[in-house]
């Protein structure tokens, strides 16, 4: 960070916390960890306690300075904020939201709306119904503030509801490289100050990011943190081991190490002796198979510790582990020898002699950043495929679902994103299976049925999505790597997940492509297409497409052998299914308002008639 920024520290204004008593904690707290202490830093604390007990002249409420950019610009801007995040969530722990406690809730609710019970919550009822004492009060913090540079904002209890006010009306020359609040109250809806849930449902352009602490026991918090207003921010649960108001304290949060790791961070950025630069390309860069492969071996690595408590498990899945690493190591050196390219420095740090037992298993380094839309079917092709293939070991999908968390967490993309994969993944499933909820899909069922997909489309016809890998480079490497092992199998479920155009749809619909193997590929598209809506992200106008054009493919061959063929022919059973499974696909997109809409602009003719012709071969 080239230079130090004001800190700006906003109050809450209830009983144990003084208005000048939080500074102390957190500089122990900040010179325990290795940080410097406050004296280089400017220090800005208005005093505004007073304020909320009424005013004497009327102001104005100072105008927003900060716009929402255009959608392309948002859309970056929101990209770009969430890669921030996500390092900022790895460097601290996991997001936790906590739950709504009905009972807090409750006490809440009243000490809103009468300014009982809780003191400290009637005095931040004040500054939310009364924009008298709201404008004297920003006006105040603003008259104390730089115009330009960096600014570090930290807001306690009424001081993170000013702080959520205070952002876009900052000066534009401020720009805010953290903002921390503690015991905050703002996931009440009774504190939706002007609106702030609707007119921030992005994140403002001047703000680096946003970290929420709640601590366990905090009244005001109620248990929960404020993503559920402000989604594309981090909560983060901590225990204080204090009990009630004494847990809502400045002085309990600040003394916190990850609560001051947070203000350190902003302030000082990264201390110099935690700090080791990785070169993850010095001689060329990865290519697709490769890059694909460090992702799967991170994530199988990540897994490791995850099965602790069961060590014969967790023996069998580090032998099995070993094998893999090897295994892929000496295919990506075969393929690279072989096409005379070298061995990138990240493959080749994984190599061990795997005929020496004692030789320590290299661990793959932290995965790179990926884009949020990029990422979106890479990681649903790890969850639903078998990363130490060809060793089966049964490991609950509770475990895979908190792994994926991690490795979502240190590629930038927050841990909810790893959280959500497993989720649009559980509501695929669902859909497909019908009313009876049954779970039929098999993991790893695209990678082990999916070669005569492959061989019906020619290879060239599976045109990857853009970003991952086009048709020539796939087949090239499906042909190295085979359909069969960790990342051959990954690359062809990546492809089938990601082919467009009819070939896709008529290698599924081909009588070579098992019921399971279409189901295995129709789940994982459906999948990867309510993740998008799960991460606000911008549809696959393509998945509506395919399955359109491969139930079109599927009726035409089972009206074909229908004719002639026995009623219960294990080919029609087969077909019916694979009509089945597309068609509550089509039906769960169509009844979540993910089927392209039909703007005048927009019409695609061809499009039109498929989905008319589907939609009459229904009735």
């Amino acid at each position: 960070m080239s230079s130090i920024p004001t800190l700006l520290f906003l109050h809450g204004v209830g009983p144990g916390d003084p208005e000048g008593n939080w500074n102390i904690p957190l500089t122990d707290a900040l010179v325990g960890l290795g940080y410097p202490d406050l004296s280089s830093v400017h220090v800005v604390a208005p005093q505004y306690a007073h304020a909320l007990k009424g005013w004497d002249e009327k102001e104005s409420l100072p105008g927003e300075r900060v716009k929402q950019p255009s959608r392309d610009a948002s859309k970056q801007n929101r990209r770009d904020f969430e890669r921030r995040i996500g390092a900022l969530e790895f460097r601290l722990g996991r997001h936790h939201r906590g739950h709504i406690s009905p009972e807090v809730e409750g006490i809440v609710d009243v000490a809103v709306g009468v300014g009982l019970v809780l003191p400290i919550l009637a005095q931040a009822r004040k500054y939310v119904s009364d924009p008298q004492i709201r404008a004297h009060i920003l006006n105040r913090i603003l008259a104390q503030l730089p115009e330009s540079g960096p600014i570090v904002i930290v807001g306690h209890s009424l001081g993170s509801v000013i702080a959520a006010d205070l952002l876009r009306r900052l000066p534009q020359g401020l720009e805010v490289a953290g903002m921390v609040t503690i015991g905050s109250p703002l996931a009440h809806g009774g504190f939706d100050v002007d609106k702030l849930r609707a007119s921030m449902s992005e994140p403002p352009t001047n703000l680096s990011w946003w970290v929420n602490f709640w601590n366990f026991s905090d009244p005001v918090a109620a248990h929960r943190g404020v993503s559920s207003v402000f989604p594309w921010l981090i909560d983060i649960g901590i225990n204080t081991k204090h009990f009630g108001i004494p847990a809502h304290a400045a002085s309990a949060y600040l003394a916190n190490t990850t609560v001051a790791e947070s203000i350190g961070y902003a302030l000082f950025g990264s201390k110099s002796t935690e700090v080791e630069v990785f070169d993850n390309s010095p001689d060329i860069p990865l290519d697709f198979p490769e890059q694909l492969a460090l992702v799967a071996l991170r994530y199988a690595h990540l897994m490791t510790p995850m099965l602790m408590g069961d060590e014969d498990k967790q023996d069998r899945y580090r032998g099995a582990l070993r094998h893999v690493q090897a295994a892929t190591v000496d295919l990506i050196a075969r393929r690279n020898a072989d096409e005379h390219r070298p061995l990138p420095a990240a493959i080749a740090r994984l190599a061990f002699d795997l005929s020496d037992p004692e030789a320590v298993v290299p661990e793959p380094r932290p995965s790179f950043h990926l884009p949020k839309d990029e990422a979106v079917v890479l990681l649903t092709v790890l969850a639903a495929e078998n990363v130490i293939r060809p060793f089966e070991i049964n490991i609950s999908r509770d475990l895979w679902k908190a792994t994926m968390r991690d490795l979502a967490s240190e590629m930038g993309l927050g841990s909810r994103f790893g959280t959500d994969v497993f989720d649009a993944s559980q509501r695929a499933q669902s859909a497909l299976s019908g009313p009876r909820g049954v779970n039929w899909i098999k993991w790893g069922a695209i990678g082990v049925g999916a070669a005569a997909i492959v061989v019906a489309t020619g290879g060239l016809a599976l045109a990857a999505a853009p970003g991952l890998a086009g048709a020539a480079v796939i087949t090239s490497a499906l042909a190295s790597f085979g359909p069969g092992g960790m990342i051959g199998g990954l690359l062809t479920a990546g492809t089938l997940v990601t082919a467009g155009g009819g070939g896709i749809a008529f290698g599924l619909a081909s009588p070579g492509t098992s019921a399971e193997t279409f189901e295995a590929v129709i789940e994982r598209r459906l999948a990867a297409e309510i993740l998008r809506e799960l991460q606000h992200l911008d549809s696959d106008p393509t998945v509506w497409r395919v399955l359109v054009e491969t139930e079109i493919e599927v009726r035409r061959e089972h009206e074909r052998l229908d004719e002639f063929s026995d009623e219960q022919s294990p080919s029609l059973k087969e077909l019916k299914r694979k009509i089945q499974a597309v068609e509550r696909a089509l039906k769960y997109l169509g009844d979540h308002g993910l089927e392209p809409a039909n703007e005048p602009d927009d019409r695609d003719p061809l499009l039109e008639r498929i989905t008319a012709f589907v939609r009459e071969g229904r009735q």
